[in-house]
């Protein structure tokens, strides 16, 4: 692992996701779980799949995609800014506890009886969609890796983009559950060099699990808001210009009404998932 102290750049890294971000676990007690028991929704950040009726249905006004040519001074946007996307506040074990506990689909029954999940419930539903979906491959041009540690989660990116990088995330100053209208202001800044971009996802798990994935043709913005109501907000905007490996009923089709691998499709990225970048 890259680690030491010469790699200063690394450590400020470590703790800007820890002290801000993450707040990684000291210590694993094992027993019961977090998992949000709601019905299990597909990230529509994954280009694998195709748009379900539960995605199609969930907060039609609110804006999931938009057009790289709409990312300026001006565009009005319908968001919404609550505490998490994830509804699972589950936070990251120590490496060589999160390495000890089986992440396997053919070793479900001994992890839901880790965490005391009863199978057949919406929980243990929750946890197999979960590691099927890391346990996919990934579109062409795309590199993946499910990480259930910090530590592994820099090593990827460090394997991928090299050690001069820098980490990002959506701020929210004040979260609500409103769902309103928000003005790009002046200020769209490109962040990264070469185009070379990794964004991780939360998944919902009984400790953190990051879907991490590197694609071709990526782009990532600072994006200042402002909402009707005065809030600001900063998000991380992720803009994809090769679109053609992708499901072609992927919801981004379904919504902006576009063929893949036409036109750039952006996202903003929700405050409880990272982007790293290459500087």
């Amino acid at each position: 692992m890259f680690m030491n102290q010469s790699k200063m750049k690394i450590l400020n890294i470590f703790q800007f996701i820890s002290i801000h971000y993450i707040a990684v676990s000291k210590r694993y007690k094992g027993g019961g779980t977090d998992v949000n028991a709601g019905k299990f929704i597909i990230l529509p950040f994954l280009y694998l799949y195709p748009a379900s009726e539960t995605q199609l249905n969930y907060k039609p006004n609110v804006t999931l995609f938009f057009l790289e040519k709409d990312l300026h001074h001006g565009t009005k946007l319908n968001l919404q800014f609550s505490k998490t996307t994830s509804n699972n506040e589950a936070k990251f074990l120590p490496r060589e506890v999160a390495n000890s506990i089986l992440f396997s689909s053919n070793k479900l029954d001994n992890i839901l009886n880790k965490f005391s999940i009863k199978k057949g419930s919406n929980e243990a539903e929750i946890v197999k969609n979960t590691i099927s979906e890391c346990e996919e491959k990934g579109i062409k041009g795309e590199e993946k890796l499910c990480v259930t540690s910090l530590e592994s989660m820099v090593d990827f990116t460090i394997s991928k983009l090299g050690k001069n990088v820098e980490v990002v995330s959506t701020e929210v100053k004040k979260e609500s559950s409103e769902l309103q209208e928000y003005v790009i202001e002046k200020g769209v800044k490109k962040l990264g060099d070469k185009n070379k971009t990794i964004v991780c996802h939360k998944e919902n798990y009984p400790y953190a699990v990051f879907y991490c994935h590197k694609t071709d043709a990526t782009k990532a913005y600072s994006v200042p808001l402002e909402g009707v109501d005065g809030n600001r907000v900063k998000v991380v905007a992720v803009c994809h210009t090769d679109t053609s490996q992708w499901n072609p009923k992927h919801l981004a089709f379904q919504v902006l009404k576009f063929e893949p691998g036409t036109v750039p499709v952006c996202h903003f990225v929700p405050q409880d998932h990272v982007v790293w970048v290459s500087k």
